[in-house]
């Protein structure tokens, strides 16, 4: 009954369409033309972006993560840097994301190339965090076997009390990453499954803007 139920789910997407002509010469502008209309939709979390990794052995690994910061120079987040995809991205540098807006219709690849950024970058964003998410910063040892829940929330307190009415510090091993990208399309739902696939493929100091069948 469950497979029968899925099988069964669909959605015949018509929204809008997507050309070639519709486009940003920019990937650039492109990704921020329509990151302005996903804003004004009022999504929850529409900075939510999926980061797909893989390891020295090309052993994959996929995750939800927080758009941070945008720029022409690339999309930057923040993690623990011994997190699984902080160590990830150390052994390999080749990293992938994915936007997802099903209210749109719409979704957005992107590939490059990680690197992380400078400290003082990091510490930038860092003091704008509530005290909370520094603090939690510092209590969680990102991806590590804990004990159970008490053991997080009793070094959490600890912290709060270390760092009560102080400047909490950056932890030394938290930070950013900015994935500067190489390849993007752009995904526009369409009816009957023949949807509206818009790339664009750096070359040298050009982008190479193509469409790709469904």
């Amino acid at each position: 009954m469950i497979n029968k139920s899925l099988a069964d789910l669909r959605e015949n997407y018509k929204f809008k369409s997507l050309g070639i002509d519709d486009v940003e010469l920019n990937p650039f502008k492109q990704f921020e033309k329509w990151f302005n209309e996903v804003m004004k939709v009022g999504l929850i979390e529409p900075n939510a972006m999926i980061l797909a990794t893989s390891d020295d052995k090309a052993k994959p690994s996929v995750r939800v993560v927080l758009l941070k910061e945008f720029s022409s120079n690339g999309f930057t987040f923040f993690t623990n840097y011994t997190s699984k995809k902080g160590i990830n991205l150390t052994e390999n540098s080749s990293a992938a994301l994915l936007f997802f807006w099903a209210e749109l219709e719409r979704q957005i690849r992107v590939e490059g190339i990680i690197k992380k950024i400078s400290r003082a970058e990091s510490k930038k964003y860092f003091d704008t965090r509530p005290i909370d998410s520094r603090l939690a910063a510092w209590t969680s040892e990102q991806s590590k076997m804990i004990p159970g829940r008490d053991y997080l929330d009793t070094k959490f307190q600890i912290f709060k009390r270390q760092f009560k009415g102080k400047q909490i510090p950056l932890p030394p091993d938290w930070g950013g990453f900015i994935l500067v990208p190489e390849y993007f399309e752009f995904w526009q739902g369409r009816e009957s499954r023949l949807h509206d696939r818009i790339c664009y493929k750096k070359l040298k100091s050009k982008w190479k803007i193509f469409r790709l069948s469904p």
